[in-house]
């Protein structure tokens, strides 16, 4: 079990809170050796600028808050930007946009995060399910979850090789191969991650659903850009 996921999750039990932050599930992924882009807490245009040139740019700017599950929906998060004016400016936008959307909302800041090269998305995801319990989910990911629903499922904990029958069973497993000439994704990277996902899952009974996604699959590699955890 994860020293830090635990302490994370025990914390916003205690504080009586179901949704965890982005930032805070992006700690327990790293807590699981989950691979995700840099990230770093900014509290001040200035340290948001001083970690976006440590990281490199371009940037992703995201509000850092527990009573926001959905950040595009307030105006809280930015893609893309591509130098220190950028980064100043998105900061103010995102702090305006959501207290005007949102003015009930705690903000604890705003996360600076590494852009992620394009690649396959797919999604790890998970549920606690009133008959099976902890169950993990994969399949194409991004806005093809909704338009094709290509998921596959298996009972938590999922050894290897249902892990590796899992990116085989999705009808875009051709993509995941490398279709008509496009990059293939690096499946052991994704059998990792699903791996990972269900001793998370295990660990943590108190996780009712899970979102990696996406998850963003390299030919060689993989990271998840954005992370959902419900309690």
């Amino acid at each position: 079990m994860g020293a830090r996921a635990e302490r994370i999750i025990r914390r916003a039990l205690s504080e009586g809170r179901k949704n965890l932050t982005g930032l805070e599930a992006k700690e327990i992924c790293k807590d699981y050796k989950i691979p995700v882009p840099k990230y770093r807490l900014a509290r001040s245009e200035g340290e948001a600028v001083e970690f976006a040139k440590r990281m490199g740019f371009p940037v992703v700017l995201e509000v850092v808050s527990a009573d926001i599950l959905h950040k595009t929906d307030v105006g809280g998060i930015y893609l893309n930007l591509k130098g220190p004016s950028e980064v100043r400016a998105h900061y103010r936008m995102i702090l305006n946009n959501v207290k005007r959307k949102r003015p009930d909302a705690r903000i604890d800041g705003v996360m600076v995060r590494k852009m992620a090269p394009s690649g396959i998305e797919v999604i790890v995801g998970g549920i606690r399910d009133p008959q099976f319990g902890q169950t993990i989910m994969f399949g194409l990911g991004g806005i093809f979850v909704e338009i094709f629903k290509d998921v596959t499922f298996r009972v938590a904990p999922v050894p290897r090789e249902d892990a590796e029958e899992m990116l085989r069973e999705i009808r875009g497993y051709e993509i995941l191969k490398g279709y008509r000439g496009m990059p293939k994704a690096d499946e052991g990277a994704l059998v990792d991650i699903i791996q990972k996902a269900s001793r998370l899952l295990m660990d943590f009974q108190e996780i009712s659903q899970m979102d990696l996604n996406p998850i963003m699959a390299y030919e060689r590699g993989a990271a998840v850009v954005d992370a959902k955890i419900v309690l």
